[in-house]
Protein backbone atom coordinates (compact mmCIF):
# COMPACT_ATOMS: atom_id res chain seq x y z
CA UNK A 1 0.00 0.00 0.00
CA UNK A 2 1.68 3.61 -1.19
CA UNK A 3 0.89 6.68 0.67
CA UNK A 4 0.59 9.96 -0.12
CA UNK A 5 3.22 12.96 1.75
CA UNK A 6 0.29 14.06 4.06
CA UNK A 7 -0.56 10.57 4.64
CA UNK A 8 2.78 9.26 6.08
CA UNK A 9 3.20 12.91 7.92
CA UNK A 10 0.13 12.12 9.73
CA UNK A 11 0.84 8.68 10.31
CA UNK A 12 4.44 9.63 11.66
CA UNK A 13 4.04 12.55 13.52
CA UNK A 14 6.59 14.98 11.40
CA UNK A 15 5.41 17.48 9.30
CA UNK A 16 4.91 17.34 5.38
CA UNK A 17 7.71 20.27 5.65
CA UNK A 18 9.83 18.43 7.14
CA UNK A 19 9.46 15.35 4.74
CA UNK A 20 10.27 17.26 1.68
CA UNK A 21 13.30 18.81 3.27
CA UNK A 22 14.11 15.04 3.60
CA UNK A 23 13.68 14.02 0.20
CA UNK A 24 14.97 17.25 -1.37
CA UNK A 25 18.79 16.23 0.82
CA UNK A 26 17.90 12.76 -0.65
CA UNK A 27 17.69 10.92 2.69
CA UNK A 28 14.35 9.87 2.35
CA UNK A 29 13.39 9.87 -1.87
CA UNK A 30 9.68 8.69 -2.12
CA UNK A 31 9.26 5.26 -4.05
CA UNK A 32 7.77 7.17 -7.09
CA UNK A 33 6.58 10.43 -8.19
CA UNK A 34 3.79 10.81 -10.33
CA UNK A 35 2.78 12.67 -13.07
CA UNK A 36 1.02 15.58 -11.43
CA UNK A 37 4.07 15.70 -8.94
CA UNK A 38 1.96 14.05 -5.62
CA UNK A 39 4.99 12.01 -4.31
CA UNK A 40 4.04 8.09 -2.70
CA UNK A 41 5.71 6.10 0.17
CA UNK A 42 5.76 2.43 0.38
CA UNK A 43 6.83 0.34 2.90
CA UNK A 44 10.42 0.01 2.09
CA UNK A 45 9.89 4.08 2.94
CA UNK A 46 8.36 4.11 5.50
CA UNK A 47 10.74 1.93 7.88
CA UNK A 48 13.61 4.01 6.32
CA UNK A 49 11.57 6.78 7.86
CA UNK A 50 10.94 4.80 11.40
CA UNK A 51 15.39 4.59 11.55
CA UNK A 52 15.66 8.16 10.45
CA UNK A 53 13.50 9.02 13.40
CA UNK A 54 14.77 6.74 15.91
CA UNK A 55 18.37 8.15 14.75
CA UNK A 56 16.90 11.86 15.04
CA UNK A 57 15.66 10.70 18.93
CA UNK A 58 18.95 10.71 19.49
CA UNK A 59 19.98 13.73 17.89
CA UNK A 60 22.17 12.45 15.15
CA UNK A 61 22.49 15.16 12.82
CA UNK A 62 21.29 14.53 9.79
CA UNK A 63 23.98 13.95 7.30
CA UNK A 64 25.16 11.25 10.08
CA UNK A 65 22.23 9.66 9.40
CA UNK A 66 22.36 9.56 5.80
CA UNK A 67 26.31 7.55 6.34
CA UNK A 68 24.50 5.43 8.60
CA UNK A 69 22.09 4.17 6.54
CA UNK A 70 23.87 3.66 3.69
CA UNK A 71 26.50 1.84 5.62
CA UNK A 72 23.21 -0.93 6.95
CA UNK A 73 20.92 -2.69 4.67
CA UNK A 74 20.12 -5.29 7.24
CA UNK A 75 16.99 -3.39 8.63
CA UNK A 76 16.80 -5.97 11.60
CA UNK A 77 20.44 -5.49 12.65
CA UNK A 78 20.26 -2.02 12.02
CA UNK A 79 16.77 -1.67 14.55
CA UNK A 80 18.11 -4.08 17.05
CA UNK A 81 21.62 -1.34 17.10
CA UNK A 82 19.22 1.30 17.45
CA UNK A 83 17.44 -0.13 20.26
CA UNK A 84 20.65 -1.23 21.88
CA UNK A 85 21.48 3.36 21.66
CA UNK A 86 17.94 4.44 22.93
CA UNK A 87 18.61 1.72 26.18
CA UNK A 88 22.20 3.51 27.00
CA UNK A 89 20.51 6.33 26.52
CA UNK A 90 18.13 5.84 28.74
CA UNK A 91 20.54 4.55 30.86
CA UNK A 92 22.64 7.29 30.92
CA UNK A 93 19.62 10.21 31.68
CA UNK A 94 18.60 7.33 34.52
CA UNK A 95 22.03 8.27 35.86
CA UNK A 96 21.86 11.86 35.65
CA UNK A 97 18.08 12.05 36.86
CA UNK A 98 19.57 10.25 40.22
CA UNK A 99 22.59 12.83 40.20
CA UNK A 100 20.54 15.57 40.00
CA UNK A 101 17.84 14.27 42.74
CA UNK A 102 20.84 13.91 45.10
CA UNK A 103 22.46 17.08 44.28
CA UNK A 104 19.00 18.74 45.20
CA UNK A 105 18.77 16.82 48.42
CA UNK A 106 22.03 18.30 49.48
CA UNK A 107 21.36 21.50 48.09
CA UNK A 108 17.80 21.82 50.27
CA UNK A 109 19.32 20.78 53.10
CA UNK A 110 18.66 16.57 53.60
CA UNK A 111 20.70 16.01 56.00
CA UNK A 112 20.18 12.00 54.67
CA UNK A 113 22.99 13.51 52.34
CA UNK A 114 26.05 13.26 53.97
CA UNK A 115 28.77 15.71 53.57
CA UNK A 116 31.43 13.86 52.06
CA UNK A 117 28.90 12.53 49.35
CA UNK A 118 27.60 15.80 49.13
CA UNK A 119 31.20 17.16 47.95
CA UNK A 120 32.11 14.34 45.41
CA UNK A 121 29.01 14.67 43.87
CA UNK A 122 29.69 18.52 43.41
CA UNK A 123 33.02 17.54 42.52
CA UNK A 124 31.31 14.98 39.78
CA UNK A 125 29.69 17.26 37.97
CA UNK A 126 31.50 20.02 38.20
CA UNK A 127 34.24 17.50 35.85
CA UNK A 128 31.28 16.56 33.68
CA UNK A 129 29.92 20.27 33.28
CA UNK A 130 33.73 21.03 32.42
CA UNK A 131 34.29 18.33 30.02
CA UNK A 132 31.21 19.93 28.28
CA UNK A 133 32.52 22.83 28.15
CA UNK A 134 35.92 22.06 27.03
CA UNK A 135 34.22 20.10 24.07
CA UNK A 136 31.67 22.36 22.69
CA UNK A 137 33.87 25.85 22.96
CA UNK A 138 37.56 24.51 22.99
CA UNK A 139 39.83 24.21 25.97
CA UNK A 140 40.15 27.94 26.79
CA UNK A 141 36.16 28.47 27.85
CA UNK A 142 37.24 24.69 30.21
CA UNK A 143 39.87 26.45 31.85
CA UNK A 144 37.79 29.65 32.61
CA UNK A 145 35.34 27.54 33.76
CA UNK A 146 37.78 25.91 36.52
CA UNK A 147 39.00 29.49 37.43
CA UNK A 148 35.45 30.05 38.26
CA UNK A 149 35.43 27.00 40.13
CA UNK A 150 38.75 28.04 42.13
CA UNK A 151 36.60 31.35 43.39
CA UNK A 152 34.83 29.12 45.41
CA UNK A 153 38.13 27.07 47.32
CA UNK A 154 36.72 27.70 51.05
CA UNK A 155 33.26 27.71 50.71
CA UNK A 156 31.28 25.45 53.10
CA UNK A 157 27.96 22.79 52.71
CA UNK A 158 26.07 26.02 53.99
CA UNK A 159 27.23 28.80 51.50
CA UNK A 160 26.43 26.53 48.50
CA UNK A 161 22.92 25.72 50.06
CA UNK A 162 22.51 29.95 50.14
CA UNK A 163 24.11 30.01 46.46
CA UNK A 164 21.18 26.91 45.08
CA UNK A 165 18.37 28.78 47.34
CA UNK A 166 19.20 31.93 45.96
CA UNK A 167 19.27 30.38 42.23
CA UNK A 168 16.43 28.80 43.04
CA UNK A 169 14.46 31.79 43.94
CA UNK A 170 15.45 33.65 40.38
CA UNK A 171 14.57 30.45 38.48
CA UNK A 172 11.10 30.63 40.45
CA UNK A 173 10.33 34.25 39.30
CA UNK A 174 11.49 33.84 35.87
CA UNK A 175 9.60 30.72 35.26
CA UNK A 176 6.09 33.25 36.95
CA UNK A 177 7.10 35.48 34.11
CA UNK A 178 7.35 32.69 31.47
CA UNK A 179 4.16 31.48 32.75
CA UNK A 180 2.65 34.75 32.34
CA UNK A 181 3.88 35.03 28.63
CA UNK A 182 6.68 37.19 29.32
CA UNK A 183 8.92 37.04 26.31
CA UNK A 184 12.28 36.07 26.67
CA UNK A 185 13.71 39.36 25.24
CA UNK A 186 11.21 41.46 26.24
CA UNK A 187 12.07 44.73 28.51
CA UNK A 188 10.78 42.69 31.49
CA UNK A 189 12.85 39.43 30.62
CA UNK A 190 16.03 41.62 30.26
CA UNK A 191 15.57 43.46 33.90
CA UNK A 192 15.26 39.88 35.50
CA UNK A 193 17.97 38.51 33.64
CA UNK A 194 20.50 41.46 34.89
CA UNK A 195 20.20 39.76 37.94
CA UNK A 196 20.94 36.11 36.25
CA UNK A 197 24.06 37.75 34.82
CA UNK A 198 25.14 39.31 37.92
CA UNK A 199 24.92 35.78 39.55
CA UNK A 200 26.74 34.06 37.17
CA UNK A 201 29.30 37.00 36.72
CA UNK A 202 30.16 36.89 40.74
CA UNK A 203 31.46 33.42 40.27
CA UNK A 204 32.74 33.45 36.48
CA UNK A 205 33.31 36.84 34.86
CA UNK A 206 31.85 35.62 31.20
CA UNK A 207 32.17 37.68 28.56
CA UNK A 208 29.00 38.39 25.99
CA UNK A 209 30.26 35.22 24.23
CA UNK A 210 30.86 33.40 27.08
CA UNK A 211 27.57 34.07 28.74
CA UNK A 212 25.42 33.59 24.83
CA UNK A 213 26.94 30.28 24.67
CA UNK A 214 26.35 29.74 28.00
CA UNK A 215 22.46 29.81 27.17
CA UNK A 216 23.13 26.98 24.73
CA UNK A 217 24.52 24.50 27.45
CA UNK A 218 21.75 25.54 30.11
CA UNK A 219 19.63 23.69 26.78
CA UNK A 220 21.80 20.92 25.63
CA UNK A 221 23.53 19.89 28.55
CA UNK A 222 21.19 17.22 30.54
CA UNK A 223 22.10 17.83 34.40
CA UNK A 224 21.83 21.67 33.30
CA UNK A 225 18.36 21.31 31.84
CA UNK A 226 17.14 18.58 34.14
CA UNK A 227 18.17 21.24 37.04
CA UNK A 228 16.16 24.12 35.72
CA UNK A 229 12.77 22.00 34.62
CA UNK A 230 13.08 20.62 38.23
CA UNK A 231 11.40 24.53 38.93
CA UNK A 232 9.63 24.73 35.28
CA UNK A 233 9.51 21.74 33.30
CA UNK A 234 9.37 24.52 30.09
CA UNK A 235 11.26 26.63 31.46
CA UNK A 236 15.06 26.16 29.71
CA UNK A 237 14.43 26.72 26.16
CA UNK A 238 12.68 30.16 27.86
CA UNK A 239 15.74 30.80 29.73
CA UNK A 240 18.43 29.75 27.40
CA UNK A 241 16.67 32.34 24.46
CA UNK A 242 16.92 35.06 27.39
CA UNK A 243 20.13 34.55 28.35
CA UNK A 244 20.94 35.05 24.72
CA UNK A 245 18.88 37.85 24.15
CA UNK A 246 20.69 39.01 27.31
CA UNK A 247 24.19 39.01 25.65
CA UNK A 248 22.76 40.32 22.20
CA UNK A 249 21.00 43.40 24.00
CA UNK A 250 22.66 44.65 26.82
CA UNK A 251 26.28 42.93 26.26
CA UNK A 252 26.95 43.40 22.72
CA UNK A 253 27.54 40.33 21.48
CA UNK A 254 27.66 39.64 17.91
CA UNK A 255 28.52 36.34 15.57
CA UNK A 256 30.04 38.57 12.95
Amino acid sequence: MERTVSQVARLAGVSVRTLRHYDAIGLLPPGHVASNGYRYYGRAELLRLQRILLLRELDVPLPAIGRILAEQDDEIAALRDHREQLVQERQRLDAVIGSVDRTLQGLSGDESVGDEEFFAGLSTKRSELQEDLTERFGPGVGASFEAAVRATDGWGREDYERMADEGRRLLLRLGAARARGVLPDSPEALKLMQLHYQGVYDLWQADATGYYNLGGVLLDNADQRALIASVDPELPPWLSAAVQAYAIRKLGYSSH
